[in-house]
């Protein structure tokens, strides 16, 4: 059985003072002989074939496996090699004044050990003869030490008498008795039943293979847990996407999730600094306007991002609640360049013909349609001052920046009635809604029951491309501008009866855009089923984006705000409009 495991483990050699070179600074030593060593409960190995000699050079040499600070690290390894089934390590000492107590007691051989400290990442395990035996098979040396009582007897600094001591395991057989009494021990411990025990006794498993079911019978039954090397709160992208949370919950209020609620009552001179410090340069002494200097200028500093970040919150969230409504009623696309795009409609297949008396098949094609749309990039210049970020007035930068988010959506809606009330040329030469198509009402009339039921009598007619097949479009919407609003409001309060015998056979849903003036009004079907509208975005900027840019003008920060967006017909098939009375 194998088991994962990666915390960092020593193992205790020793060192030669015989092969001390005063000249050279260096000194050989049996960093390990791989003899195997006693744990509480087991015993121990390293499988020496899991290591390559050459990954060694350049690790250092510590003070009794410590390395919390500079003066820990007395040396560095230079040299690796297998002799005699053995790990030899040239060991070239610091220079350093303070190293060299220790240094002089491994040359009067005072301190004869070294340790090396490893992590395992794999291990087996085994029984052997009773005894539980866990071999190292994938693991990695990481540094080592000079230390005075080794766990490996024949760990040491070379010399010609170099013990050659070998660790005996002592090794029992167990009894009948002894076997069951420790199955029902591991099931006990595995939190199974005495019935598991018995079975496990009664297929006749050995301690090892009772320990292996019942690790599997945990596994199945526990989560799968990952382990990381640091916690959450030093990973730099977590910190900053917390960090803006809380930025943007004070710029515009709405909901703080929990894990930034730490950050909540930072300013942004708190954050500059901690950024800052986070990167590795120090703050103390600095002024607020050297601090935010610096804190936009540095090149590792997470602030301009996290305030670029809490920006496109705020700015998204004013954006979407000021969209136009017409985007329900269209297709989203997104173009992955600026280059002029085209749609392309395929047509119907029409309708399965009569075979031959000799069982021919006729061949069809399809007919072809593309209406083009291209993206254009619109923007703002937003500028963060000096004044701003010393005062902290996070209030002025959320509306600010909201008012960024909600100007793109206007910029958004207005192109999209542009192109939707504009009536534009399609592919064909024929303007999007005309009589000769059926989709345009031949004179103007007021929103009536009978002029909404021709409008619905006019789609369902609609044939596709190859002028024969009935696509059967269903209006789904009835979209006007405010000054319609209130008259079809009344209207589809008579239509939609309060009871089932009284209700009428027309049910649209009311859209009103505020930028569409005059009396006209439309139908449109879903634009899952038939897209006519349509509009893009570049692939890799959905919506209003906030970036950083350099400000040489100004003093602060300065951001710019922009938009990649394009709209265009895609068919004119699922739509209706009426000039209205």
């Amino acid at each position: 059985m194998e088991a994962q495991i990666d915390d960092l483990l020593t193992r205790r050699a020793a060192i030669t003072p015989e092969t001390f070179d005063t000249e050279a600074g260096t000194v050989e030593a049996v960093a390990s002989t791989f003899a195997p060593v006693r744990r509480a409960g087991f015993v121990e190995r390293l499988d020496p074939a899991a290591i390559n000699p050459a990954d060694l050079v350049g690790l250092p040499v510590l003070d009794g496996h410590r390395s919390g600070r500079a003066v820990d690290t007395v040396g560095s390894i230079v040299a690796a090699r297998m002799e005699d089934n053995a790990l030899i390590v040239t060991i070239r000492r610091t220079s350093a004044a303070d190293a060299d107590p220790l240094w002089q007691r491994v040359a009067d051989k005072t301190i004869r050990g070294v340790s090396i400290g490893y992590a395992v990442s794999k291990w087996r395990e085994s029984n052997e003869g009773g005894m539980r035996v866990r071999t190292a098979v994938s693991w990695a040396i990481k540094e080592v030490s000079v230390v005075a009582s080794p766990a490996d007897p024949n760990a040491t600094f070379r010399s010609d008498t170099m013990p050659q001591e070998e660790l005996t395991v002592e090794t029992t057989e167990d009894t009948t008795t002894e076997t069951r009494a420790a199955i029902r021990q591991i099931c006990r411990s595995a939190g199974l039943s005495a019935e598991d025990a018995d079975s496990m006794i009664d297929r006749d498993l050995s301690i090892t293979e009772a320990r292996a079911e019942a690790f599997e019978t945990m596994t199945r039954r526990t989560p799968a847990r990952i382990r990381t090397t640091a916690p959450a709160n030093a990973d730099p992208a977590a910190l900053r996407t917390r960090q803006a949370d809380a930025l943007a919950f004070r710029m515009a209020g709405g909901e703080l999730p929990d894990a930034s609620r730490e950050f909540v009552n930072m300013s942004l001179r708190d954050m500059a600094a901690d950024a800052l410090t986070r990167a590795g340069e120090s703050v103390r002494g600095l002024s607020a306007d050297e601090l935010f200097t610096r804190a936009a200028a540095h090149g590792t500093s997470d602030f301009p991002l996290l305030v670029s970040n809490a920006m496109g919150r705020v700015a998204l969230d004013s954006y979407r609640a000021a969209e136009s409504p017409l985007k329900a009623l269209a297709r989203q696309r997104t173009l992955p360049n600026f280059k002029e795009s085209t749609s392309i409609r395929l047509g119907e297949m029409g309708r399965l013909e009569e075979m031959t008396e000799h069982g021919e098949f006729t061949h069809t094609s399809r007919a072809e349609q593309g209406e083009k749309m291209a993206i254009k990039t619109y923007g703002r210049a937003i500028n963060v001052s000096r004044k701003l970020l010393i005062d902290d007035d996070l209030n002025m930068l959320g509306d600010m920046t909201a008012a960024i988010g909600a100007a793109a959506a206007q910029t958004e809606a207005d192109e999209l009635v542009s192109t939707f009330t504009g009536n534009p040329l399609l592919s064909d030469g024929t303007a999007v809604f005309a009589t000769g198509r059926g989709n345009m009402a031949a004179a103007g009339a007021d929103i009536t029951e009978t002029a909404l039921h021709a409008a619905r009598l006019a789609m369902r007619g609609v044939t596709g491309l190859d002028g024969k097949t009935i696509i059967g479009v269903t209006p789904r919407y009835l979209v006007i501008g405010p000054e319609l609003e209130t008259k079809a409001e009344k209207l589809f309060a008579a239509i939609y009866a309060a009871t089932t015998d009284d209700v009428q056979p027309i049910r649209l849903k009311l859209v009103v855009e505020p930028r569409i003036t005059g009396t006209g009004w439309f139908v449109m079907a879903d634009p899952a089923a038939v897209p006519s509208l349509q509009f893009a975005y570049l692939s890799s900027a959905q919506g209003v984006q906030i970036q950083r840019q350099e400000a040489w003008t100004t003093l602060g920060m300065q951001y710019r705000a922009f938009l990649d967006f394009g709209t265009g017909w895609a068919d004119w098939r699922g739509a209706y409009f009426n000039a209205g009375a």
